[in-house]
């Protein structure tokens, strides 16, 4: 037997061994990167290194599960599924952490999604179905990459964005707003509304659905001279 047709033997045996768990610990990396390079190009905190290594742990957990009752028979409850039961379990506390909730958002669902995913294909690397992990990691990308595109052309280049707007009286009406934003095809998702008695002012924040062509400059213009205006600001839903 030649050295390619052990190692081809060893990295496709049902028992874990030292040459095939190699194999595994880099294909999940790799594949876990992949998946962790698209989610940084779209600037989320997760990204090439915290996706190669949940992958990669996930794939250990698996080995690790494989390997117990197939070296000690003699112990008791030797469940192969048991360790590997607690890592979707532990990574639902990653999942939560990649989600961040602002007010009237919530940010960070595809990443924590994708983390899940890409712990379960760690683990189907360290179970050896090699094939069905490199397609649900290329799933994965269809489902980040081409699907996002398709939902930017339904929606027609829409984006969340927050309108702030400091008001120097008591605000209690916000239909002329509404009317503004209607002239100019905005959609108002959401308000909220902060009042400092003590200073008399009202901060307004709107979460609008806008176009990537809208007029900021000119909107604003029609916002100013509606009430006593004493600050206008823009954001993504992160910054509010």
């Amino acid at each position: 037997m030649t050295v390619i047709e052990q190692i081809y033997h060893a990295v496709n045996a049902v028992e874990v061994n030292t040459i095939g768990s190699i194999y595994k610990l880099i294909l999940s990396m790799m594949l876990g990167a992949v998946v962790g390079y698209e989610r940084k190009l779209k600037g989320q905190w997760a990204g090439v290194r915290t996706f190669s290594l949940i992958s990669m742990g996930a794939t250990l957990a698996m080995l690790l599960s494989i390997y117990v009752p197939q070296e000690y028979m003699g112990l008791k409850n030797g469940d192969p599924g048991r360790i590997a039961a607690q890592v979707i379990t532990g990574i639902g506390f990653l999942g939560a952490g990649a989600i961040i909730q602002m007010k009237g958002s919530v940010r960070g669902l595809t990443t924590a999604a994708g983390i899940w995913m890409v712990a379960i294909i760690g683990m189907a690397v360290g179970l050896g179905m090699y094939w069905l992990s490199v397609v649900a990691s290329a799933l994965i990308l269809f489902i980040l990459v081409q699907l996002e595109r398709i939902e930017r052309y339904v929606s027609r280049g829409a984006e969340s964005r927050i309108i702030r707007i400091r008001i120097g009286e008591i605000l209690h009406d916000i239909s002329d707003y509404k009317k503004v934003l209607h002239r100019h095809n905005i959609k108002l998702s959401n308000f909220y509304v902060d009042y400092d008695f003590e200073n008399c002012e009202t901060r307004l924040n709107l979460v609008v659905l806008v176009r990537e062509s809208t007029n900021y400059i000119e909107l604003f213009s029609q916002f100013e001279p509606l009430h006593p205006t004493k600050s206008i600001t823009l954001a993504n839903q992160l910054s509010i």
